[in-house]
């Protein structure tokens, strides 16, 4: 439990729109400490704190582009954690928000398999030349993309960076993965980063292969033609865009094959800019 940003005990109560005017009176009831720290509580109608959290009207349906423009981070928080009472319906609210639909899941899986697969082999690439730092550097990004592809495989939100390593040991394949993973961080020798990124590079496949969303794809490790860098060429990204159907979701992967929001770093923060970001998708070309 973090202890910074004003850290106390704290309720959360969700309302009826009609009872939204009960705020003032907890305030005068609410004891101002509990156990030495100061509290905190907060009233929301579903509807305004979903519009707060994420900029979305509950009243509307949910469309691929708003599934992309949403925080990540955002979509974790307001799905996560226990709900004690529910007489107003909020977790079917919840529910709606559980995650990504089939095929926006794809092409997030789609974006996120191109931050991987073109780069492994620049690890060898970098160190064969005799650049150690910028070998160990993409190898440190080959790392973060088959972990954001893990949270992906098991239809889980990733939180933002303070939590991602935490929450990616909680993952089925945490266990497995975490070790292999360090391997490749602390490595000295290009060979030996790329010896046990294969070694995760296969784990990570075969997870994909055994949800059994396409037809299986190639995992064995080759060497890069002539070159002394081990690759494996399975062709990831086309077998998950065979199988998108959603026409808007396959628009949007000819267009804006980058992934969801989270790649515009700045706006985690907030979903005050959702809407531009919606009508950039809308209009690019």
């Amino acid at each position: 439990m973090s202890g910074d940003h004003n850290w106390e005990p704290r309720v959360v109560l969700f309302v009826n729109d009609d009872e939204a005017a009960v705020t003032e009176r907890l305030r005068a009831s609410v004891p101002s400490t509990f156990d030495g720290r100061d509290t905190e509580f907060g009233v929301h109608t579903p509807r305004g704190y979903f519009q707060q959290q994420l900029n979305f009207d509950l009243e509307q349906e949910l469309a691929a582009r708003d599934w992309l423009t949403f925080s990540e981070q955002n979509l974790c928080m307001v799905t996560a954690g226990a709900v004690f009472h529910d007489e107003i319906g909020l977790e079917a609210v919840r529910e709606r928000f559980a995650y990504y639909p089939r095929d926006v899941w794809l092409y997030l899986m789609i974006a996120a398999w191109w931050k991987v697969h073109p780069e492994v082999n620049l690890v060898g690439r970098a160190g064969f030349v005799g650049d150690e730092l910028g070998s160990a550097l993409i190898g440190s990004q080959v790392v973060h993309g088959l972990m954001r592809l893990c949270f992906l495989l098991e239809r889980q939100y990733a939180p933002y960076s303070k939590w991602f390593g935490t929450a990616f040991s909680r993952l089925e394949c945490g266990a497995v993965l975490s070790p292999i993973l360090s391997r490749v961080l602390a490595a000295e020798s290009w060979q030996a980063r790329e010896e046990a990124l294969m070694a995760a590079y296969d784990v990570v496949a075969g997870k994909h292969n055994a949800l059994g969303i396409t037809p299986p794809v190639a995992t064995e490790v080759t060497r890069m033609w002539e070159w002394p860098f081990k690759v494996l060429w399975g062709d990831f990204p086309g077998a998950l865009a065979n199988e998108l159907k959603d026409p808007a979701v396959k628009q949007i992967a000819e267009r804006w094959p980058v992934g969801g929001i989270e790649q515009v770093r700045d706006v985690l923060w907030s979903g005050g800019d959702r809407r531009r970001l919606v009508e950039l998708l809308d209009t690019a070309e």
